[in-house]
């Protein structure tokens, strides 16, 4: 036990020295870019004045957090007070919104179409990698691979618009855009999930070619089980349990990685704001958003580690879970040596 809570204190302090590096080198990096909201704002509507653009409330909001010539060292301290304390303060494209509010009003969104696109590719990914695996360098494994692989290299966005085309703009059945009901989740998810498809499809078929050379399903094929009953009870059953490693990260990267998607299918989900953000300068939203996207990746592969660590005692071993009773071990172990 005591092990355990060493390893997770271990990850967790790993964990917020890497959110403080990612908030100083986006904020760094934000600063150090050309232009500011005000200008983008006052060069896209044509004006001459920053007051006529609009954003006047944006540098009384700025004031308001900040305070009148606050160097920048201090801006950082007092985002990242914000950050701790969950405020990050008014969004400059968004003043009536606060930077948390549009994180907890489009995080959901992202977070349905990841989950949805995960759960798809799973389905087809599973089935298509132990077809792969069952017939090893037969044409059928070859044309498999040959799919995978396209559907791996071919970009997100271009797979989405390959759809419009297909199912929009020739065969007028799907919405090309908004978030009104399911009809319009139907292609942002397929083009989200053709790539991890294809990336689980190939994770799925090696691993599972690795666990039919295993003793014990070979010992179950000599007992005379079923050919069924030895690959689903014995060798996929323990093919999936690395999958956990693979899937985890993918589902993170996918509920921050959806801005194209999102843009393209104008979807309100986080990806889109973040894109907005990006476009316009919009510093607290990028900052805030940027930062919880590091939190969600950072937790999910801790996460991740934990799980594997539970199914697999190896993982406990390598990763100093069990180190007091390996120390024991070797303790009682010592004396025989000795002899």
């Amino acid at each position: 036990m005591f092990g355990f809570v060493a390893y997770l204190g271990r990850r967790v302090l790993r964990l917020v020295a890497s959110l403080v590096a990612v908030s100083l080198i986006t904020f760094v990096l934000l600063q150090l870019a050309p232009g500011n909201f005000a200008d983008i704002q006052r060069i896209s509507s044509g004006a001459s004045t920053i007051g006529s653009a609009g954003t006047e409330d944006v540098a009384n909001a700025f004031k308001a957090r900040y305070g009148a010539d606050v160097p920048v060292w201090k801006q950082y301290l007092i985002f990242m007070k914000g950050a701790v304390t969950w405020d990050f303060g008014p969004s400059y494209k968004y003043p009536t919104l606060d930077v948390q509010e549009i994180i907890a009003k489009a995080f959901p969104v992202s977070a349905t179409l990841a989950l949805l696109s995960v759960l798809l590719a799973l389905l087809i990914a599973v089935p298509v990698g132990v077809f792969a695996a069952l017939r090893q360098n037969s044409p059928a494994d070859h044309g498999t691979m040959f799919l995978v692989t396209l559907g791996h290299a071919l970009p997100g966005f271009l797979s989405a618009a390959f759809l419009v085309l297909l199912f929009t703009a020739t065969l007028h059945v799907l919405p090309s855009s908004g978030f009104s009901g399911p009809r319009n989740l139907i292609m942002p998810v397929l083009a989200l999930a053709i790539g991890p498809a294809a990336v689980l499809a190939r994770y799925v078929r090696s691993s599972m070619l690795e666990t039919l050379r295993e003793e014990y399903v070979t010992a179950a094929y000599a007992k005379g089980g079923p050919r069924r009953t030895v690959i689903v009870r014995h060798a996929l059953r323990n093919s999936l349990i690395p999958l956990v490693t693979v899937v985890g990260p993918l589902l993170a990267g996918l509920m921050t990685g959806t801005v194209f998607i999102e843009a393209l299918f104008r979807i309100p989900g986080l990806g889109l704001y973040f894109a907005t953000a990006a476009a316009s300068r919009d510093m607290p939203l990028l900052m805030g958003s940027t930062l919880f996207f590091a939190v969600i990746l950072m937790v999910t592969n801790l996460l991740v580690d934990l799980v594997y660590g539970v199914l697999d005692p190896r993982i406990r071993a390598e990763g100093g879970w069990g180190r007091s009773r390996s120390r024991k071990a070797s303790q009682r172990i010592s004396p025989q040596e000795a002899l």
